[in-house]
């Protein structure tokens, strides 16, 4: 990686103010003659994005939540990984769902709503590309495009998006702004804005899926190279990667690709196991498009592609909890209906194989039981959408309390983990963890699993892996 100078000087000043070990001074030479010497930039005439008119509609709406008030939404800012290095940005998941602005957005901008008689008046404020003739081009490793390449100019910015431009820096801020994550009730509104997905969400939570899709197709045919390194769970985590980024923006969560016993950890995600023949591996993987939508799917694969008996007896439970769920979520039923339904199979199977100190009616009382939640300790499901965890800042009343209603994603993701040195259960079921997650459109007539053609049932499981491995 080049090492950046921390120079500020302007050409005219010529030299950098101070010398360190990294900040050296520029020739003459360079400086008489960096700002000459290029081509003219064309002028920008993009054409209106896709998701342009569907942003519009979420700021009208916004704008009508919020008559008389100024309003502003941060794209948010770099964020340090080490010393002068960066992670990757990535933007607001609001301002992107508000401005159709993705995975080329830019750092610190503002998408602005100014009030007027009529409405309001909105404008997108960012950092608009340097002139080749100031300091910033060259000098500066954070935004200069010497450094990280070009950077949108605002008249090409306004005419991809249908919203008017500015630069950043003539944003000025007032007193009384309302700004999300500030501001809970503005906040809370453009979380729950996304609770119900437009036709273009939609769509783009169609591909993310078949991105995913795609993803775990290429681990199980890797799986004789998985098995092969001492740190097979990286291995499975590399190849999900490539497709994610050869084919989306990023995955839309840390992958978990969980061996064994690690399977029984929730959120494995450091990944530095073994996976070895015998064994089952938990993979819960999305990727997430340049759109910012992200899938949310896991599947659990026997390793040597075949279940034996209690890891097929555990796996198929799951399913039956995971279908049953499937077949509660309708619309008007109480979101958290959705999780009741998968809880009532896992009790009875649980209390059926003698793992309960209670019978499953006892274990599904409200107050008093809770028993088999020791094997799963979260919740069935969840939104999903430009986050991973969809909405999260919805009330309880419109989320896990509200109705299920067409336009609304969200997952279906029961589980059992019996922990390696549980000694509640038979010595035969520890360290074997199984979760099965599929991602669910509602619409006007029932539930559709946009995840189905990835393999479910263990049969169809064994056979994937015996038809890519062939």
């Amino acid at each position: 990686m080049s090492d950046a100078t921390e120079t500020t000087e302007t050409a005219a000043e010529k030299q950098p103010q101070g010398v360190t070990n990294r900040r050296q001074p520029y020739p003459q030479g360079f400086l008489d003659t960096i700002s000459q010497g290029w081509a003219e930039r064309p002028e920008q005439r993009p054409a209106l994005r896709e998701q342009a008119l569907f942003a519009a509609a979420r700021r009208a709406a916004v704008s009508a939540a919020f008559p008389g008030q100024r309003l502003v939404v941060p794209a948010g800012p770099l964020k340090q990984r080490s010393n002068d290095t960066d992670y990757p940005f990535r933007v607001h998941s609001a301002f992107a769902h508000l401005t159709g602005w993705a995975s080329d957005s830019e750092p610190e901008s503002l998408l602005v709503f100014e009030p007027t008689d009529g409405g309001h008046e909105i404008t997108l404020y960012f950092r608009e590309r340097a002139d080749r003739t100031t300091a910033e081009f060259y000098s500066d490793a954070t935004i200069g495009e010497f450094w990280i390449g070009p950077r949108p100019a605002l008249p090409g910015v306004a005419g991809e998006l249908g919203v008017a431009t500015a630069h950043v820096d003539t944003f000025e801020s007032r007193e009384g702004d309302l700004v999300v994550d500030q501001d809970e009730e503005l906040t809370r509104f453009v979380s729950e804005l996304r609770l119900r997905k437009d036709e273009y969400e939609v769509a783009q939570m169609r591909l993310a899926v078949k991105v995913t899709a795609d993803g775990f197709d290429d681990i199980v045919r890797e799986l004789p190279r998985v098995i092969e390194h001492p740190r097979g769970e990286r291995i499975v985590e590399g190849v999900f990667h490539q497709r994610a980024r050869s084919d989306g923006n990023w995955e839309g969560y840390d992958t978990i690709a969980a061996s064994g016993p690690h399977a029984c950890y929730l959120h494995w995600t450091r990944n530095d196991g073994a996976v070895l023949p015998g064994d089952l591996i938990l993979v819960d993987a999305g990727a997430e498009v340049d759109s910012l939508y992200t899938a949310d799917i896991t599947r659990t694969l026997p390793v040597s592609g075949t279940f034996t008996p209690i890891q097929r007896k555990i796996y198929e439970t799951v399913r039956e909890a995971a279908d049953a769920a499937f077949a509660a979520a309708k619309p008007g039923v109480k979101f958290r209906e959705v999780h009741e339904a998968a809880m009532q199979v896992l009790a009875r199977r649980t209390a059926e194989w003698g793992l309960l100190p209670v019978t499953a009616e006892e274990a599904l009382d409200a107050d008093k039981g809770g028993h088999h939640r020791r094997y799963m300790v979260h919740g069935t499901s969840h939104h999903l959408g430009i986050d991973v965890h969809d909405c999260a800042q919805a009330r309880r009343e419109m989320y896990y309390d509200g109705l299920l209603e067409p336009g609304m994603v969200f997952t279906i993701e029961p589980g059992l983990y019996f922990q390696i040195d549980d000694v509640t259960v038979p010595e035969e079921y520890r360290g074997i963890g199984v979760r099965i997650e599929d991602d669910i459109l509602m619409t006007e007539d029932g539930p559709v699993n946009l995840s189905a053609d990835i393999p479910r049932t263990a049969d169809e499981v064994e056979a994937w892996i015996a038809r890519l491995r062939a």
